[in-house]
This record gives structure tokens, C-alpha cells and sequence, in this order.
């Protein structure tokens, strides 16, 4: 996933070129005017007291206070340009950003998802681009409002009195040096803050999902108290990054300011005579005026360099998620082809899998499917049927080759219903009719009968449903968007017999052109299957269910107990 190109932040940068020239101009234009403050400030004093020396009159005074107006209008009309597109420059590449990571982490593997952990995840989609976003928006609003108007101040501070400049401004870059001394520290903290509220989000998730199974084993008091340390912790590492950054402004703003004492003593003496320059009173409170700014804005320096430091923590925790859309190749060995056989829709050839360190969970397995073909995958608890059905997917690394000469659809094992309502489930945002899907699936009386119908809000996961209509409405969203290929993992797991029956009637009309996989572990409509795939302990069986019966004792035996169970309960069966 790393791309060289966002290793560095100017990936973002280079697309706000228009808007950056626009901060440029205004931001130059805004600050060096900045330095009409004090020199109008200078000169109002300047004027007042020749007023009451009685050297000038009250409207000499009163137009220089209105050309003072009109020039600060100007000067503020750059700063509102300038904070406008600065803002809007700062959202778009917030935008951007978060649009890579989304396609991203989409494009991960499940496995590769649940390591990184939901906490981590959902701290870098909000908090680690936001806090990247903003230290961007910081950087580039004071690199003009402290960095120019700095220079600025600074130039005609020299115009005045260059030795003073120089003796009063040792001060900050005392406060420079000590920012840059806690850099380490503000790091720190920032990245221990950033882990504690990764920790708070997965216990929060963890928490709710799981709200159900710790009060039925009387956990609540336990999970309630971990929650309880992980909101300390994180109230904690809050704390203590906020003091780093925030709370040592004061102290820079003193150590800046002490250049003040230079000023009044030096600068005082330019006034009476006996200095290195000569001032009237408006030189004096112009440079103190111009001084006290640069010391504020410089101290605020010290501040941007903590924050800058903040940010560069989250951008370097989300840079390696960070890649656009249009270059994200979803890794996977299925090879799609165009069809070469106007039946054939799948080939596995030699495939072979494990887990990492673990011994092979199945090898050297072959088949192929052909449209109109319903093929029955089944064995023993935990012989990788599921898996199979991923490797079907390209979700996992395995070895061999797998060839689909289609599209795919595909219903889990977990059904994975979304927090909406069922027609939502079903369409997926696509506008049809959900009608045809509820009835194949035995549904359409039941969602009837519901007080809003298809507009009925199932909740997350389809909390509100039974397990088989949850079941049944993955099925109906499956076939609605049936492909090529379909794979269905345990589709009736949670449906009565007679269901199964009905359902399984539907799904052989639907699928005439399409090669379905039904991965099952119940086995009472494997007598219809047009192929049976027997994974054993230590076989991998492609056959029909009669063959399988009679050659293959640990099919024929897993198929009798089913079977035999189903007639002690009243059920039949059809075994061919």
C-alpha cells in the first residue's frame, strides 16, 4: 500500500495551487500592512500632543484618524480574502484525505481490518486527519500572520534604530530554542494521547457490540470498570498533551516580552537626546508598539511549532493509508477472463491453503463450474468450507489459480445487514421493485404483515429480525444482484425445512444462468445438487451425492445422521 508520492505532504499541497496564490497575495498584502499600526499609532499620539502643545488642532488629528480607518479596511478586507481560502484550502485537503483513506481501508482485506483493530481505524479516519488537516491550516495561516508580519515588523524596527533592534530582539529567540527543546516532549505526548483514544474507541466499540453478552454472563461491573481506566487514561494523556501545547504561551510571551525593558531604557534615551538615535514621541510609541507585536506574534511562533509537531504525529500515523482512489490495485490472484466457453464461469485449478504457521488446511483441490450448475460444498465442522468461499473472493493469499469468467455475488456466512430498512437491505441503493426478491425467499407475507413494510428499520445488523428472516433477507439481497457466479455460504442455516425446500425450488429457476456454490452443512437438498464437493479430514472429493453415497463412508455417514435425525423429528428426506 505505501506509495512514494505520499511520503510527502505537497501530494496534497500541488492540487491547491490556484488558492494558494490567492493566500499568497493577501496574506503579503495583510501582513506587511500590519505594519501601519504602529506607525498610525505613533502618529496619533504624536498629534495629540502638539494638539494640547497647541502646535496642531483637532481636525488635522481627526483626518489622520479617518485615513488610518480607511488604510486598516483595506489592510482587514486581505485578511478576510486570506482566511477564506485558507479555510477552503484546508477543507479540500481534509476532503481529500479522508477520501483516500476510505477507499483504502475498503480495499484492505477483512483480516488486514480486524488487526489493525476498529479503535485505531476510526481514530485515523476522524481524529488523525482532522489533526493533520488543522496543523496544515495552522502552518499555512501563520507561515503570513506571524512569519511575514514578523519580517515585517522587524524591517522597520531597523529603520528606526537598528542597535536597539538588534539588543531587544535576543529575547525570542530564547522562547524558539525552548519550544524546539520540548519538541521531543510535546511529540510524546501527542502520540500517547493519540493511542489512548485509539484504546477508548475500541473499548466503546466493544462495549456496545458486545452489551449483550456481558450482561448475560454478569459481566457489566467488569467491562464498566475497564471502561472506566481507559476514560481515565485518556482523560490523563488529554491533559497532559494540551499543558504542552498550550500551556507554556504564557511563558513564551514573557521571555519575548522582555525586550520591552531594552526598549523603554534605550528607547527613552532616543527621545531625550542622549541615544544612539534621535525620536520624537511618535518614533517611541511606534517602535514599543511594533516591538510588543513582534514579541506576540513570536511567542505564538513557539506555539505554531508545538502544534506543527502535533500534527506531524498523525500524519505519520495515516500517510502509509493515504492512497488515492484511482491508483489503489485491490490485491488479489482470481484472473478474470472472457469467456472462451460459453458455459464455463469458474476454474480452480492446483489451489492450496494455510494460515501463516499452520499446517495446510486443504491442497492441490480442482474443479470447475458452469452456468446453470447449483454445486453443494460441504464436510466437517471447521474443514475450511468458509475459506474456500473467501479464497473465491481473492480475500486471502493462497497458492494455485483460480479463473472467473464473471462477476461475482456472494452471501456470508454473517449475513452483514446494514443499519436501514429491509427495501434498503435489498437494494442496496438501486431502485427496483423488492417485491420478486421477498417472495423468493418465502418473505413477502412476513414483511406484509410488519406495520411499515418494506420501510420496516431492522436496526444494526438486523437486531430487530429473527435469524432466519435475517438470513433470508442476505439471500434476497444476493439474488436481486445476482451475478455470474454465485456463492452462498450457509444460506439456510437458520431456515426451517420446509423453507429450505421452497427457497431451493426458486433458486434453481433464477440460476439457469448463473453457477451457483452452496456452501451448507446441512445436506438434505445435496440429493438435488448437480455436484457434490466433499472436503474430508484428508480428502478433497469432486463427485455427484449418489456416487458420494456409495464410495465415500464419511460423506454417506454425515448424510445419515442428518437424515436419520430429520425422520425422528418428522422431517423426509429424498435420498437418491
Amino acid at each position: 500500500m505505501k506509495n512514494p508520492k505520499h511520503g510527502q505532504i505537497w501530494y496534497y499541497l500541488k492540487p491547491e495551487k490556484p488558492a494558494l496564490a490567492v493566500i499568497t497575495l493577501s496574506g503579503i498584502i495583510y501582513n506587511v500592512g500590519m505594519t501601519a499600526n504602529p506607525w498610525f499609532e505613533g502618529k496619533l499620539v504624536q498629534y495629540l500632543c502638539d494638539i494640547i502643545d497647541g502646535t496642531k488642532a483637532f481636525h488635522n488629528m481627526l483626518k489622520l484618524a479617518l485615513v488610518y480607518t480607511a488604510v486598516i479596511l483595506i489592510i482587514q478586507s486581505m485578511r478576510f480574502v486570506k482566511r477564506l481560502y485558507v479555510r477552503k484550502f484546508a477543507n479540500h485537503i481534509n476532503r481529500a484525505m479522508k477520501e483516500d483513506l476510505y477507499h483504502s481501508m475498503i480495499s484492505k482485506s477483512k483480516a488486514d481490518l480486524e488487526t489493525e483493530g476498529v479503535g485505531s481505524l476510526m481514530t485515523k479516519a476522524i481524529f488523525d486527519v482532522d489533526a493533520c488537516a488543522e496543523g496544515i491550516r495552522k502552518f499555512t495561516t501563520e507561515i503570513f500572520d506571524t512569519g511575514v508580519v514578523m519580517i515585517a515588523y522587524f524591517v522597520l524596527l531597523l529603520g528606526y534604530d537598528w542597535r536597539l533592534t538588534i539588543i531587544s530582539m535576543l529575547f525570542p529567540p530564547i522562547a524558539y530554542m525552548i519550544a524546539n527543546r520540548l519538541k521531543k516532549i510535546v511529540t510524546e505526548s501527542a502520540k500517547s494521547y493519540k493511542e489512548s483514544a485509539e484504546r477508548l474507541s475500541a473499548a466503546t466499540y466493544d462495549r456496545i457490540g458486545n452489551a449483550l453478552t456481558y450482561r448475560i454472563y454478569g459481566q457489566e461491573s467488569n467491562q464498566n470498570a475497564l471502561y472506566e481506566k481507559c476514560l481515565v487514561d485518556y482523560e490523563a494523556k488529554a491533559v497532559k498533551a494540551n499543558i504542552w501545547e498550550n500551556a507554556m504561551q504564557p511563558i513564551y510571551m514573557v521571555i519575548s516580552m522582555a525586550g520591552c525593558i531594552c526598549v523603554l531604557w534605550f528607547g527613552g534615551k532616543n527621545v531625550s537626546g542622549t541615544g544612539w538615535a534621535q525620536w520624537d514621541i511618535a518614533a517611541f510609541v511606534t517602535f514599543l508598539s511594533c516591538f510588543t507585536k513582534l514579541s506576540v506574534k513570536s511567542s505564538k511562533a513557539a506555539k505554531l511549532f508545538n502544534s506543527v509537531q502535533k500534527a506531524s504525529v498523525s500524519w505519520n500515523r495515516i500517510k502509509l493509508w493515504l492512497t488515492p482512489k484511482d491508483e489503489i490495485k485491490i490485491e488479489s490472484q482470481i484472473i478474470h477472463k472472457a469467456k472462451t466457453d460459453e458455459k464455463t464461469a469458474l476454474e480452480v485449478e492446483h489451489v492450496s491453503f494455510c494460515h501463516k504457521g499452520c499446517p495446510y488446511l486443504f491442497s492441490d483441490i480442482s474443479f470447475s463450474a458452469k452456468l446453470g450448475e447449483i454445486i453443494g460444498i460441504t464436510g466437517p465442522i471447521a474443514c475450511g468450507k468458509s475459506t474456500l468461499g473467501q479464497l473465491l473472493l481473492g480475500e486471502m493469499p493462497y497458492e494455485g489459480t483460480i479463473k472467473m469468467y464473471g462477476d461475482v455475488s456472494y452471501m456470508g456466512h454473517e449475513t452483514e445487514l446494514i443499519s436501514g430498512t429491509i427495501e434498503e437491505n435489498i437494494l442496496l441503493g438501486d431502485k427496483a421493485d423488492v417485491q420478486d426478491a421477498l417472495s423468493w425467499v418465502q418473505m413477502d407475507e412476513e414483511v406484509s404483515s410488519m406495520p411499515k413494510g418494506i420501510k420496516t428499520r431492522i436496526g444494526n445488523g438486523g437486531i430487530t429480525l429473527s435469524g432466519g428472516q435475517q438470513a433470508r433477507i442476505a439471500l434476497a439481497r444476493t439474488l436481486q444482484h445476482r451475478k455470474e457466479i454465485l456463492i452462498l455460504d450457509d444460506p439456510f442455516s437458520s431456515i426451517d425445512m420446509e423453507t429450505e425446500r421452497k427457497i431451493f425450488s426458486t433458486l434453481k429457476e433464477l440460476a439457469k444462468n448463473s453457477a451457483v456454490l452452496l456452501f451448507s452443512h446441512r445436506l438434505s437438498l445435496f440429493p438435488q445438487m448437480d455436484k457434490v464437493i466433499w472436503i474430508g479430514k484428508d480428502s478433497f472429493i469432486v463427485s455427484n451425492h449418489q456416487e458420494l453415497m456409495s464410495e465415500n463412508p464419511e460423506y454417506a455417514a454425515f448424510y445419515r445422521a442428518q437424515t436419520q435425525t430429520n425422520d425422528n423429528k418428522g422431517g423426509s428426506h429424498d435420498e437418491k
